[in-house]
């Protein structure tokens, strides 16, 4: 049985993308429990408001597929032990989120019963639709492909409303902030302004998925706590990156 408590919120259905470094803490390494715990308290809250809630975890804090290639691992098969370590992520936040109250399922893109729940859309869907929290990991279930071509990838099948990518930055900035003091943070930035600026937000597949859907994207600081709820409420947290002008 689920408990829903309804608030205003701008977004009612979105797609949230984590790196896996982000669940390694300072480290971005392993996994920490203190920030999990943090990030599954956050979740929980928006599934409690009534945000249909998927997510997509990377895998880099335990194996990043292309990094192995020359270092004895072929890009295929680096690429699997890189959909490999996204499950591994996802099955550690799913308890956590469980452990707040809320339901979560991981589902793979490859078959993986028992572990996990083979996907399909009409089944994370209905998890969604019934409060419960959809954590789709395996990647897109091939190589060459990253966990952000995923999340584009899972975001505009599910119908998300937006695609959130939560950084440790926050924001979309001229240049990059932690090497350049004078950069400046975009409010909102068009799909158009990025590929123009050369800015990097995402991978070049998954900025144009999301482009060619209109799918808007924002990206926003989720290691500040509180950060997420705000930006489904519609505060101004973080890059909005859209088709159009506002």
């Amino acid at each position: 049985m689920f408990i829903f408590i309804f608030n205003l919120m701008k977004y009612t259905r979105v797609l949230l993308k984590l790196s896996g470094e982000s669940l390694g803490g300072a480290k971005g390494a392993g996994l920490d429990e203190k920030v999990m715990a943090r990030y599954a308290k956050e979740i929980a809250e928006a599934a409690r408001s009534g945000v249909q809630l998927s997510i997509v975890i990377g895998g880099g804090n335990i194996f990043r597929g292309v990094t192995g290639t020359g270092k004895g691992f072929s890009r295929v098969k680096g690429d699997q032990m890189g959909m490999l370590a996204t499950v591994i992520n996802s099955i550690g936040l799913s308890m956590f989120i469980k452990s707040e109250g809320v339901h979560a399922e991981v589902f793979t893109s490859t078959p993986m019963e028992p572990m996990a729940r083979y996907y399909a859309r009409e089944k994370a869907i209905g998890l969604m639709e019934k409060g419960g929290v959809a954590i789709i990991a395996g990647g897109t279930g091939n190589p060459y492909f990253t966990t952000d071509s995923a999340s584009a990838l899972r975001a505009c099948e599910i119908g998300a409303q937006a695609l959130l990518k939560g950084t440790r930055v926050d924001g979309v900035y001229t240049a990059d902030p932690e090497k350049d003091p004078s950069a400046v943070k975009f409010d909102t930035i068009t799909f158009d302004e990025v590929y123009r600026r050369g800015l990097k937000i995402m991978d070049l597949t998954a900025f144009t998925l999301c482009r060619e859907n209109d799918c808007p994207i924002v990206v926003f600081d989720m290691d500040t706590p509180g950060n997420l709820i705000k930006v489904l409420s519609g505060e101004k947290i973080g890059t909005l990156v859209m088709n159009r002008e506002i």
